[in-house]
């Protein structure tokens, strides 16, 4: 639904936002009346070598994006992710996901909709949840007082960072 870029003088990065896949997301966030506006943090990919690049790319498209609304994104922590750049722009830290296994399509991926083999499962990895409240002053007091999830403490420790290949390129804290 949105993409946005960051260049440098060229693109170095991009960051998407769309309508997360599960609708029980979108009303388990903050309410039936407020599932119209929820929307999911769902790719970010940034050359390296820009300090700071990926939270200054995730600030600034949140200004971006229609007010008011609920952004949730995911730190996967099969991926070795924490979640950093989330809580450098704020965003609240609402739990963590439980591990499960999912019903897998024939190519032995994630099945959409549920069409598949219901023998035949996926493993999923357990995912730290961040949500920003986005809007004036009022509208995210409003909207964290709609807030189902409980808020904790965010999470730390090391993050891996990966090169375009999908490699391991460093290990260490993000902060």
């Amino acid at each position: 639904m949105y993409a946005f870029g960051l260049y440098n003088p060229n693109l170095v990065g991009v960051v998407t936002y769309g309508m997360p896949a599960s609708h029980s997301l979108c009303v388990g966030v903050c309410g039936s009346e407020n599932q119209s506006i929820v929307l999911e943090l769902n790719r970010l990919c940034l050359n390296d070598g820009i300090p700071n690049g990926a939270s200054k790319l995730v600030s600034e498209s949140l200004k971006m994006l229609p007010k008011p609304s609920i952004v949730v994104s995911y730190a996967d922590t099969a991926m070795g992710h924490v979640g950093y750049i989330y809580q450098a722009t704020n965003f609240i830290f609402t739990g963590t996901t439980k591990e499960r296994t999912d019903i897998a399509a024939e190519d032995g991926k994630h099945s959409r909709h549920h069409k598949g083999n219901p023998e035949n499962r996926v493993f999923r990895s357990a995912k730290h949840r961040y949500i920003y409240l986005n809007g004036n002053k009022k509208d995210r007091k409003n909207l964290l007082n709609s807030l189902r999830y409980e808020i904790f403490q965010y999470p730390k420790g090391d993050t891996k960072r990966y090169d375009s290949g999908g490699n391991v390129a460093t290990q260490g804290m993000l902060f």
